[in-house]
């Protein structure tokens, strides 16, 4: 007889996966989801805006459609209609993972001469065919665990994180308006920032789970408030808006560049084991099957809704879009597991980014604001990487792989014209490509090390 698939026992929890809560509950609780992850789900819109100098208005219709896709998403994921969705409260948002995969590739396209929003058409019609991949992918993981190990989609994590440093230091002194205009690095920047900062790191040291989940919604806001008072704050911005805003499929038309997709799709790929990770650690403390064939049934269709719901996204105008891994501590810290709680929080979503001033208000947050909470944010997911990487303890030929994966992707970040005579440089000039491309090859090629694995605390001798 085979084993019977494992559970978790989740004894705390209020109300279980099926379980209906009252209205007032359940709002509540939809409340307390949207704190983990509304600030995460506009600011890469606000981000690659800012990088690629958008217009106000483009720059609100992303965060405006992030909103609208993310309730559109999450609806799908909860309900799990057919071969579409986990069934499980597994919310979706906007995936950082392709923030600095979008500003490398439309900073290469500006520099052909596209204006924004011929740059726009070609992003966001790489991103929508990409998301095809993420679909047709549901129906491979078990292939695939073969080929991208922790190892590299570890590297791919961490190059993630270090390469969106950058970007972050960047707002932190005040932007890319203000490397243009002469205040990069003024005083009143740099204070601001680090006071956000200060704030997100006091929260996060408190003993209390919704205070640290909350750390860097409250710095943002402490920041605001605080910019505010300084005057670094323009309102102009929400001058003359209407009422609504109407989502419009490939707003900015629709182009498809080949080797821009190839950058893009690598980053997806490994975004499934992201979305896998997630919706395994949904399910445990959801009190449901981890393994098994109800279990795989599940996965196939989170990842198959994540692949989904990414084609729409981009096909509105936003980022693409993930599973989200903050929602699973909300669920341990509140026990609430139910999946109607996403419906709650999907038409909250949706009904937000109708409404073009909540967009177009996030325009305003002044780049320090932004900077000193992204700097802690970027750097986890470059910790997170180096987690991955060690997940299963890193033997000779893992530190390899990854010394030499990591050296080479932070290297044509400093200087990505050594690959410039080369053909489909793009490939080779983006470190997070650079980085993944040689981590997979290096997989596929090396010979397997027959000694045991070392763990952080041993020495390496390579």
């Amino acid at each position: 007889m085979s084993a019977p698939p494992r559970k978790s026992d989740a004894p705390d929890l209020v109300y279980r996966l099926e379980d209906k809560p009252p209205f007032a509950n359940a709002l509540l609780s939809a409340t307390t989801h949207l704190l983990a992850i509304f600030v995460p789900m506009i600011t890469p819109a606000l981000i690659v805006g800012g990088a690629l100098k958008l217009p106000p208005e483009m720059t609100a219709y992303l965060v405006s459609m992030a909103m609208v896709a993310s309730g559109i998403g999450t609806y799908l994921q909860v309900n799990r209609l057919g071969p579409v969705g986990s069934g499980m409260l597994s919310i979706q948002s906007v995936n950082f993972s392709f923030v600095g995969v979008m500003i490398s590739l439309g900073l290469g396209m500006k520099e052909q001469g596209l204006d924004e929003h011929a740059m726009l058409s070609a992003l966001l019609g790489v991103a929508f065919v990409g998301a095809f991949l993420v679909a047709g992918s549901a129906w491979l993981l078990p292939y695939l665990k073969k080929v991208i190990t922790p190892t590299v989609s570890g590297v791919v994590v961490m190059m993630i994180g270090l390469s969106l440093i950058s970007v972050a230091i960047t707002e932190f002194g005040g932007g890319y308006a203000a490397m243009g205009n002469g205040t990069f690095g003024a005083w009143q920047n740099i204070a601001l920032a680090a006071f956000v900062l200060a704030v997100v790191l006091f929260f996060n040291s408190l003993k209390n789970p919704l205070l640290r989940m909350s750390g860097i919604a409250v710095g943002m806001v402490s920041g605001y408030v605080v910019a505010l008072f300084l005057g670094m704050v323009d309102f102009s911005v929400l001058e003359n808006l209407p009422l609504f805003t109407v989502p419009v499929p490939f707003k900015y038309g629709f182009d498809f560049q080949f080797v821009p997709f190839l950058v893009a799709g690598l980053v997806y790929l490994l975004s499934i084991f992201e979305a896998v990770g997630d919706l395994t650690a949904t399910a445990m403390v959801s009190g449901e099957d981890y393994e098994g064939g109800e279990f795989q049934k599940r996965l196939r269709g989170g990842v198959f809704a994540d692949g989904l719901v990414s084609v729409i996204a981009t096909a509105l105008g936003s980022l693409p879009l993930t599973t989200f891994a903050q929602n699973n501590g909300v669920i341990q810290m509140t026990g609430v597991a139910s999946r109607h709680v996403g419906k709650y929080i999907a038409a909250i979503l949706v009904l937000l980014g109708l409404f073009p001033v909540v967009g177009r208000a996030f325009t305003t947050i002044p780049s320090p604001v932004i900077g000193g909470a992204m700097v802690l944010m970027f750097g986890l997911i470059a910790i997170a990487g180096v987690r991955i990487i060690m997940t299963n303890g890193i033997d000779r030929r893992e530190a390899v792989i990854a010394a030499t994966s990591i050296g080479l992707g932070l290297g044509v970040s400093f200087k990505p014209e050594v690959f410039a005579l080369l053909p489909v440089k793009e490939l080779f000039q983006n470190p997070i490509c650079m980085g993944g491309t040689a981590a997979l090859l290096m997989n596929l090629m090396m010979p397997h090390d027959k000694g045991g694995k070392v763990y952080l605390s041993d020495e390496l001798d390579v």
